[in-house]
């Protein structure tokens, strides 16, 4: 399997390469970056990019590709409607646009959020929605994923200080909140080979996957259980 990650230098990103450089049915995976991340693997390759509107320079790095895993992202706090829809609607699109026009039979897989929907009230949950609309609208096998709180693991880090601050100071509070919301809780382990799995999918099962469907994805020995259905 041939794999491109957007945003791997975030947290969900952080435990998507992780999950792939583990996974030996994954053989190559390209990061596209905005500058080279501190990664020596030799299934990695990256290619330095920063205009996310405009991906034609680098169309030629995105040939025989088996899947896309889009993982860049931004908060919403202290961001115009306007702003954050570029980044998160745009920049989603742009890139889709580019790494399918070689590969019609790629997998996407779009990391979204808990309530997106573009009738929401919320700017952040309507821009999303938008964006997922799109994407499942796009003739390729596309899969949203919508976790609530996600625990890094493995030394997965957020971008955000914010975040960072908030998964130190709860972190010993995930045992407890797992317990009582396990429909709303996932890890960034769990994630990073459920966007695996549904690769072998090729477009069954739900598109729209919550924190339940990731969790038993990712715990799934495998990822997929005979007929490509959830397990």
């Amino acid at each position: 399997m041939r794999v491109v990650i957007f945003g791997a230098s975030g947290m969900i990103g952080q435990g998507v390469l992780r999950a792939c450089l583990l996974d030996p049915q994954v053989d190559s995976v390209l990061l596209v970056v905005r500058r080279l991340l501190d990664v020596d693997h030799p299934k990695v390759r990256q290619v330095v990019h920063t205009d996310f509107t405009d991906f034609m320079a680098v169309r030629g790095e995105f040939e025989h590709l088996d899947a896309c895993f889009y993982c860049a992202g931004v908060s919403s706090a202290g961001r115009s409607e306007e702003e954050y829809s570029r980044i998160t609607h745009d920049h989603t699109l742009a890139a889709a646009d580019a790494v399918s026009a070689a590969n019609p039979s790629l997998t996407f897989t779009f990391v979204s959020g808990e309530g997106a929907s573009e009738s929401s009230r919320s700017a952040w949950a309507r821009v999303l929605g938008r964006a997922e609309n799109e994407l499942l609208g796009m003739p390729f096998n596309s899969y949203v994923f919508r976790p609530a709180y996600i625990r890094p693991r493995n030394g997965a880090v957020s971008q955000t200080p914010a975040y960072r601050l908030t998964y130190r100071l709860t972190s010993w509070l995930y045992p407890l909140l797992h317990r009582l919301a396990p429909s709303h809780t996932t890890t960034t382990e769990h994630l990073g080979r459920a966007m695996i799995a549904v690769v072998h999918l090729q477009g069954s099962a739900p598109a729209v996957l919550h924190s339940p469907d990731i969790n038993r994805l990712g715990a799934a020995v495998g990822g997929a259980a005979p007929g490509g259905e959830l397990r």
